[in-house]
């Protein structure tokens, strides 16, 4: 697991939710419990400094980190799609993106593009993009930011033709890369997550610090899916689709996890003295 990706998820999943602000030491103390030095935890946090994700602050001789407000939109964007809910029903609309982004700005075209296959959006032609999810906002937020609104059109709207919902669908994302890939990830933890159950359930020890690095490496596994998953709402999913079955495992041992995962962040958590 690279250092940079286990602090996105380190954040995301346990920081964020106690001031967003933690002491590099017990940073380095909750990655080392997965392997990683304290030379790479260092490395990881400038170098997301640099690219605006978090920002320090030194009190005496101690250096505590916390995001920046870029960051916690991202970490909150990826927490509403991990914890998904069961979506809303679908309008038959279309977030339609095109853009004409000049090749003296190639790299905010890249970066654009990049933002778009994160949110869940899928190339239908070159320069067009479409989601069936209502993210006409995030994507105006998006451009503003990079500063391409002259380059970049945005659009609501219905499909005429010719190809049904599900054939636009299969048109813009491999279904069946991601159903690989939603059953690696059961493979993976379907074994864990019954011994843990049998272990509970015969009421063996089981140690916080094992519950942090169990769930913590759920999460991270999980995370991956923000990357390749639009989010597709139920109508435009194909019959055997594996992330039903996926978000079921992965809910319910997130949930024998999370206790004793909390108490071992607990521990080594330390914030800055005048930081409630």
């Amino acid at each position: 697991m690279k250092p940079q990706s286990m602090l996105f998820t380190i954040y995301g999943e346990y920081v964020r939710h106690y001031g967003g602000e933690i002491w590099v030491g017990s940073l380095t103390r909750l990655i080392g419990e997965f392997g990683l030095s304290e030379q790479a935890v260092r490395v990881a946090i400038s170098r997301m400094v640099r690219q605006g994700w978090l920002v320090s602050r030194k009190i005496g001789n101690r250096s505590y980190y916390s995001l920046t407000e870029r960051g916690k939109k991202r970490l909150n964007e990826a927490a509403q799609r991990i914890y998904k809910q069961h979506p809303n029903a679908w309008n038959g609309k279309w977030c339609i993106i095109s853009y004409n982004i000049p090749e003296t700005k190639r790299a905010l075209r890249d970066q654009l593009r990049k933002e778009l296959a994160w949110m869940g959006f899928g190339m239908l032609a070159n320069s067009t993009w479409i989601s069936p999810n209502d993210l006409a906002d995030r994507v105006k937020e998006i451009t503003e930011s990079y500063e391409v609104n002259d380059y970049v059109e945005i659009f609501t709207s219905e499909h005429l033709g010719w190809s049904s919902p599900k054939q636009l669908v299969e048109k813009c994302w491999n279904l069946d890369e991601i159903n690989a890939a939603y059953q690696e990830f059961i493979k993976q933890f379907q074994t864990h997550y019954e011994n843990l159950k049998q272990k509970i359930e015969n009421k063996e020890a089981i140690s916080d610090s094992d519950c942090f690095v169990a769930k913590t490496q759920l999460v991270h596994e999980y995370r991956k899916f923000l990357f390749i998953d639009p989010s597709l709402p139920e109508e435009l999913l194909p019959d055997f689709w594996m992330g039903r079955e996926a978000d079921e495992l992965f809910r319910k041992y997130y949930d024998l996890l999370n206790p004793g995962a909390v108490r071992f962040f607990l521990q080594v958590f330390e914030t800055a003295p005048d930081k409630e």
